[in-house]
């Protein structure tokens, strides 16, 4: 290595390379060496500088869930009405003996006992049907009995238990269902997550565990 440098210490002229200094023997290093410069580290390959996109609530709930279509879902709602009916039919008969016989008493005709009959029942069978279901559906279990036979339950859109009053939303918005020309319950066998009309308006899925 050619040329000359200065002592840092005394400032007398040293010929590169050597070690110590000529003039006051300190010992120094070749001014102008070049410390060596720092190698860049490549970047890793692949890595994402920016964090990732958080998932909306409940996403990894859904994820492979198999949800109760059309057709199993009939099949559980014939056994619901069954099982309402054996409990309301005793019950309706018991009303209208005792709705005939004090008509009777107070000399209402035939045609209004049959009327008056008629719509106690309707009133005790609607009765009976929302408080089954609704009381079933929010209850830990989740389903009426006919959907437990089929493992399927009840639940809000994060796979929650819902409450008695979502339930009762539910229960009532089947009549919009109905009033479709029962299109409302046909479209759980279409839809993304098996979801029928009423699911959609009170925001439930029905699951199968």
């Amino acid at each position: 290595m050619n040329g000359t440098f200065f002592c840092t210490q005394c400032g007398a002229p040293n010929t590169a390379g050597a070690q110590f200094c000529t003039q006051c023997g300190v010992s120094i290093q070749a001014a102008g060496a070049s410390a060596p410069a720092a190698v860049a580290k490549p970047a890793p390959a692949g890595v994402n500088p920016y964090p990732p996109v958080a998932q909306y609530p409940g996403a990894a709930q859904v994820c492979g869930v198999r949800y109760g279509g059309f057709w199993i879902r009939f099949v559980a709602a014939i056994i619901d009405g069954l099982i309402v009916q054996a409990v309301v039919m005793p019950l309706s008969f018991v009303v209208g003996g005792v709705t005939g016989i004090a008509g009777a008493a107070s000399g209402v005709s035939r045609s209004g006992l049959s009327l008056l009959g008629g719509g106690f029942g309707f009133i005790i069978g609607i009765a009976a049907t929302w408080l089954y279901e609704g009381l079933m559906t929010s209850s830990a279990r989740q389903a009426t009995l006919g959907k437990m036979i089929f493992g399927m339950r009840v639940t809000d859109l994060y796979g929650n238990r819902i409450s008695f009053g979502r339930a009762t939303g539910r229960y009532w918005a089947k009549w919009i269902s109905t009033l479709t020309l029962l299109i409302g319950y046909i479209i759980a066998g279409f839809t993304e997550r098996k979801q029928a009309l009423h699911d959609m308006i009170a925001g439930t899925l029905v699951r199968i565990t």
